[in-house]
């Protein structure tokens, strides 16, 4: 292997990754306002400091100052090298690390994110529009869908016609390839581009972040197919997502139970009816990424399918990939409706209660199993029990080790009267690419925490530097240093003290951290680079950082200062947000530069006045940049 991997692609993975989902798969967070909180895994306490900013994509802990990124945690939590928790990353996302020179960077999908939410914005939009928007609205009325749970949802209309999304948002060429990247137009064989999505209602699919990634549409009246979904796009794999998850996670903080279902309006429906803990696959059938995914924020699944045949199908298939997702403590129902029912006209008929009734009721995994594959036989022949025995054998083979799977193998030795039937010897195999590393054991707070000073969070650069050396094969300290706790900030806005208020530089520092491509625009006067304040230089590094890679997330701009003797402050800065109540908020960014311009010119006075105002015409400019600036 030679060459270094590029920050372009671990950006790439950064930006690709949720951070409150991967921390939830091993520290059970809690939802508080914006952001989500919990006991710090890094340091004892019973009170959360624990902090993570799902806009920002990172982690603060308030009591011993850990903080980082989806790569920082994973290394600081599990003692991962860097390496290491990259290549985790990119597991679950299905993404290889480049491994020669002449890797290309991958493309910014900013855009194509950026494009997807005008055209929600557009169908929103078409939905209220007088001119169009009578045909979709009396369709969602007669579903019985409201208002409330259309905006909720943000269901939309894409109008009649070929090219209306073409006309409002394909104004260049650039804007209209964004629009065939992403999936929202269509070029046919003599190269004409229209719309994709024409006279249907439109679903927007987020993602767990709540990023809009694709659509799906439904027909007002019988033109087939009567559901569109948007194609495979670099932002878009329908295998690993899942329709109604962010809204799921959104509606409740603890998710006692997930059920899966067949259809948009199914989840609609059910939401709206206080049951707001319904997904649907995307046009596929249930995967073992899907159920993965689920199990991350709850330990009870129920598949619910319509009772016919190709319900009957997909019931099993979906059984099928989640054998090897049934560890002990897991729990997983099945339920199959009467044959021309769907959840959505059995909770307008008979209500929440019933349908949840019926949840609580569904069958369980193990007896389905059973059921299923002893349909077409007879348990009372010696033919019959030795079929199922050759059925069901390797099902149960699949089954992670532990309670579950003996408790089948004794159920299959109890209807086939094989006593001595055994398991076959399970074989190590690796992980799966959407499988997170296995959560390290419970910490005990009397030892030192995972964490060591020879294997800190750093720069990119840092870590492929120490990649490429033989010290990445070196054994880990034994010992490592117990994190000190910090002094605990008061949460109360009234008794912070003076030096809990940023200055204006940390304010502007925080501001950049949270607006990156906002500041990417601007330009700052060259002369603020002579101010003398503290953390101007901090201040000056990060502007050049952020105009040199205008599309970095703050979760990669605080990359750049892990491991840093400043990058504490940073992380600190950034983490300040997470203080603020929502009526203190900081200046504009601009307003922010202005000041500091005006605190230039200031210090410029001080010094002229200093010399006995030796050049006059200077100081009096400066008196009038001085007025122009504090208007």
């Amino acid at each position: 292997m030679s060459g270094r991997i590029p920050e372009s692609f671990i950006d790439d993975v950064l930006s690709r990754t949720d951070l409150v989902e991967l921390i939830d798969s091993y520290v059970h967070l809690k939802r508080t306002g914006k952001n989500y909180s919990a006991c710090c895994p890094f340091h004892q306490e019973k009170t959360p400091s624990f902090t993570v900013s799902p806009d920002k994509q990172f982690y603060y802990c308030f009591g011993c100052g850990a903080s980082g990124n989806a790569v920082g945690f994973l290394m600081e939590y599990t003692r991962l090298s860097f390496i290491e928790a990259l290549e985790t990353l990119c597991r679950t996302l299905g993404l290889e690390i480049p491994r020669d020179d002449n890797f290309k960077p991958r493309q910014d999908y900013q855009p194509l994110y950026n494009v997807l939410e005008a055209a929600t914005a557009f169908y929103e939009q078409q939905l209220r529009n007088p001119q169009t928007k009578d045909r979709p609205v009396n369709y969602l009325k007669s579903r019985g869908l409201s208002g409330q749970t259309a905006k909720q949802f943000r269901v939309g209309y894409a109008p009649h016609g070929w090219d209306n999304l073409i006309n409002q948002l394909g104004k260049d060429d650039t804007k209209l390839n964004q629009l065939m990247q992403s999936g929202l137009a269509v070029e046919n064989d003599k190269g004409h581009r229209y719309d994709r999505f024409r006279d249907r209602v439109i679903f927007p699919i987020r993602d767990s972040r709540g990023r809009v990634i694709a659509f799906g549409g439904r027909v007002l009246g019988d033109d087939k197919p009567k559901y569109l979904n948007s194609p495979e796009t670099p932002v878009f794999h329908k295998g690993r997502e899942l329709y109604g998850l962010y809204e799921a996670k959104q509606a409740s903080n603890k998710i006692r139970r997930f059920v899966i279902v067949e259809g948009y309006m199914d989840v609609i429906a059910l939401a709206q009816f206080g049951i707001p803990y319904a997904v649907a696959t995307l046009g596929t059938a249930t995967s073992r990424d899907h159920i993965e995914k689920l199990f991350r924020h709850s330990d009870q699944l129920v598949f619910c399918f319509d009772g016919d045949e190709a319900g009957r199908k997909a019931a099993w298939r979906a059984l099928e990939n989640a054998l090897p997702c049934a560890k002990d403590g897991r729990q997983m129902r099945v339920l199959l409706l009467a044959e021309g029912e769907d959840p959505d006209t059995l909770v307008r008929k008979h209500g929440k209660d019933y349908f949840e009734g019926l949840l609580d009721e569904a069958t369980p995994l193990s007896e389905y199993f059973f059921a299923h594959l002893s349909d077409d036989l007879n348990t009372s022949t010696l033919d019959g029990r030795a079929r199922l025995a050759s059925l069901a054998k390797p099902f149960i083979e699949q089954l992670p080790n532990g309670v579950f799977q003996q408790l089948m193998l004794k159920e299959l030795r109890r209807i086939t009267q094989l006593e001595e039937l055994q398991l076959a010897p399970a074989e190590p195999a690796p992980r799966p690419a959407h499988e997170p590393p296995a959560a390290p054991p419970a910490l005990n707070y009397d030892a030192p925490p995972p964490y060591t000073e020879e294997y800190p969070v750093s720069s990119s650069s840092d870590h492929n530097e120490a990649y490429y050396s033989d010290a990445q094969n070196e054994a880990r300290p034994a010992k490592p240093k117990q994190r000190k706790k910090l002094p605990r900030p008061t949460s109360d806005a009234t008794s912070r003290s003076a030096h809990d208020h940023p200055s204006l530089v940390d304010s502007t520092i925080r501001l950049l951290l949270n607006a990156p491509r906002q500041a990417a625009t601007m330009d700052l006067p060259a002369d603020l680079r002579e101010l003398t304040l503290p953390r101007i230089d901090i201040l000056w590094e990060l502007f050049d950082f952020i105009r040199q890679q205008p599309e970095a997330s703050t979760a990669a701009i605080l990359g750049h200062w892990q491991n840093r003797e400043d990058g504490e402050a940073v992380f600190r800065l950034a983490a300040k947000e997470f203080l603020l109540p929502n009526d203190e908020q900081t200046p504009e960014l601009s307003d922010a530069v202005r000041r500091l311009y005006l605190q230039k010119v200031e210090q410029d006075l001080d010094q002229i006045i200093a010399d006995g105002v030796k050049d006059k015409s200077r100081f009096k400019e400066l008196l009038h940049l001085q007025k122009e600036l504090s208007n």
